[in-house]
């Protein structure tokens, strides 16, 4: 890959970008929430919760009527490629508000909007870096914002973290070496979790120092990577084949590079899934994706507040490197509890995101709308209503 530094010049260019609202078309996963749309985000992420994806069952919620899961725009559209040629680049953090929901057949226009950077700054890992920030917006076919996402990316030196990574690292052993028993365990456990369901978590039943439930994924293999992406997960830009991967790739050289073992070139995105990508990133190992952590944590969250709570609010910061091999338990406990400004009653959660060396991967927040004992209607209720006040007047 090429191997840049960052100079007056660039920093210049990117100067003048700031505020652009930024083509995406070619990173544009799904467009409409079809059927088949939603049970491959689902089965994407994980998610076995059959709201998403049994008619009867969406029918018979509060939301009315068969409906995605709440992270499904980022399978609209997840990320972008953008800027600082030569640099190496990593997702850091994320902060997301769900507006509304997504229905089936729902119609999403996604946009992104280049808010500016940090920096540069010295950094122990690689050399200089500097911090982007986006903001992407999700619209519905009625002209409904159904999500806003403020996202970070850590741009740095390549070549300067490859030089340092060895003696920056912390000795473990990529992929982790499990046994037969724990590999047991952590299996039992996976299929014991189940999600809350139609049973309803009431904020008079909640109380602050309450653990969330927890949710467990691993051992994270690279069929969880493609099925993320096949889901519409994060290819930015889309993953193509052959003649039309080559033809995107000669005119838009930063999007690839060659695989020294196959020759083929291959996108900058499959870090995720190809060792000599992930290596020439100066990391380990292929590990797994920003916006794929964040869905696992809004799943872990609606497995614990059910089918009648909203998720309003999360944040995220990507502090380490899920590698393929890893285990990974997210959870939560609740830090506060108030009527907000929307007159919603709320819990709001501390969470996390633990591997299997007890490193937090993903520390974060929430904000989660609950149904009370003195609220006529659930949170999903009230969001199902206003989705069907302006349907009608469409």
């Amino acid at each position: 890959m090429p191997e840049a530094v960052i100079d007056d010049a660039m920093i210049a260019s990117m100067e003048s970008k700031v505020g652009a609202q930024l083509r995406i078309d070619h990173s544009v996963n799904n467009e409409e929430a079809t059927r088949i749309a939603v049970a491959k985000f689902a089965g994407g992420i994980g998610d076995i919760n059959s709201l998403w994806t049994d008619a009867d069952h969406g029918r018979r919620s509060d939301y009315g009527a068969p409906v995605a899961p709440p992270s499904f725009s980022i399978g609209c559209f997840s990320g972008i490629q953008f800027g600082w040629p030569g640099l190496g680049a990593f997702h850091c953090a994320t902060q997301m508000d769900l507006l509304a929901p997504i229905y089936w057949n729902d119609k999403i226009t996604s946009g992104c909007r280049y808010d500016g950077f940090t920096g540069p700054r010295p950094s122990n890992f690689a050399g200089k870096m500097v911090t982007d920030t986006f903001t992407n917006t999700y619209v519905n076919q009625l002209g409904q914002d159904v999500a806003e996402i403020r996202w970070q990316v850590v741009n740095y030196e390549r070549g300067a973290a490859k030089s340092k990574s060895k003696s920056n690292k912390r000795e473990i052993q990529v992929p982790h070496r499990w046994t037969v028993e724990e590999i047991e365990e952590v299996e039992r456990k996976v299929l014991a979790e189940k999600p809350r369901g139609e049973n309803p978590l009431w904020w008079e039943d909640v109380a602050v120092g309450d653990a969330a439930s927890t949710l467990t994924k691993g051992p994270i293999g690279l069929t969880d990577e493609v099925a993320f992406v096949a889901g519409g997960g994060a290819p930015i830009p889309r993953l193509k084949a052959n003649a039309s991967a080559a033809l995107d790739y000669a005119a838009h050289p930063a999007w690839a590079f060659r695989d020294p073992v196959t020759k083929a070139r291959e996108p900058i995105y499959s870090v995720h899934y190809n060792q000599a990508a992930a290596n020439a990133m100066g990391v380990a190992y292929q590990y797994d994706v920003g916006f794929q952590r964040q869905c696992w944590q809004i799943l872990a969250l609606t497995h614990w507040c059910g089918d009648n709570a909203w998720v309003k609010h999360v944040t995220a910061e990507y502090r380490g490197f899920v590698y393929l091999g890893d285990v990974i338990e997210l959870g939560g406990t609740v830090t506060g509890k108030r009527v907000d400004e929307d007159g919603e009653h709320v819990v709001e959660l501390e969470t996390y995101a633990r591997n299997q060396r007890g490193d937090n991967v993903m520390p974060g927040t929430a904000v989660v709308a609950l149904p009370s004992c003195g609220a006529p209607q659930s949170p999903v209720a009230i969001r199902a209503r206003a989705a069907e006040s302006i349907r009608s007047h469409v």
